[in-house]
């Protein structure tokens, strides 16, 4: 489940990443359209495929992937409109605590320069595909059948795991992914749909994509690292 040995398929939207250093996907020309990054589209079916095998699994194991026994015992229009709330508060919350993190610890930035690359070259129409095919793909694989079968904990350590980029925000950037899966997983199985977790984690994915092409976050060094060079 990993396309490479620098990134993770299914986790965050991500490219090619390689110890930080922008490198450029594979190119199409389109005539007189001029040139298209190929990749997000690459991405895209990728997340797709996560997507139907997340279905499949969940339906041959006699679940709905888009609903559940909820703890709270609501159902139907109340489970979605449950669902909805708290995917939209865990949303905002998780977007503006990315943007406050970057701001104070080194790992935020650390990760934010390793991943730029998947981002910095693709258009607002592209990182949104990517950001509701990653957010789909997802939901349907790691909390519509994983859920069920595996549980909340062991799903999300999972979903934790298959985040990958080389560097020092590798732990970080795990131990981040897993508490987003416990997350989504708890609105899941709270309310019984899986509504929210989509919508957040597709609200998610498309401000980071946004923020990792727009920003240019600098990694600081320590001063003895300075004074050594």
């Amino acid at each position: 489940m990993v396309a490479s040995r620098d990134v993770h398929l299914l986790g965050s939207p991500d490219g090619r990443v390689r110890m930080g250093v922008a490198r450029p996907p594979a190119v199409v020309w389109l005539g007189r359209g001029g040139v298209r990054w190929r990749e997000p589209a690459t991405l895209v079916v990728a997340y797709a495929g996560a997507g139907a095998l997340g279905v499949a699994g969940a339906l041959g194991s006699g679940h709905n992937p888009l609903s559940c026994t909820a703890w709270l015992g609501t159902r139907g229009a109340a489970a979605c409109l449950l669902s909805l709330g708290l995917g939209v508060l865990a949303g905002a919350a998780t977007i503006a605590a990315t943007h406050a993190m970057v701001g104070r610890w080194r790992w935020a930035r650390d990760l934010c320069v390793a991943l730029r690359p998947s981002a910095q070259y693709s258009s607002d129409r592209a990182l949104l595909a990517v950001a509701l095919a990653g957010a789909s793909g997802e939901e349907l694989l790691f909390r519509g059948w994983l859920v069920p079968a595996l549980g909340i904990v062991a799903s999300s350590v999972v979903f934790g795991a298959l985040h990958q980029v080389r560097g020092p925000a590798r732990w970080g950037w795990m131990a981040w992914a897993t508490v987003m899966g416990l997350v989504f997983a708890a609105v899941f199985t709270a309310t019984g749909s899986l509504a929210g977790p989509l919508v957040a984690h597709a609200a998610i994915n498309h401000a980071n994509l946004k923020f990792l092409r727009d920003s240019r976050p600098v990694v600081r060094r320590p001063l003895g690292g300075i004074l050594r060079r």
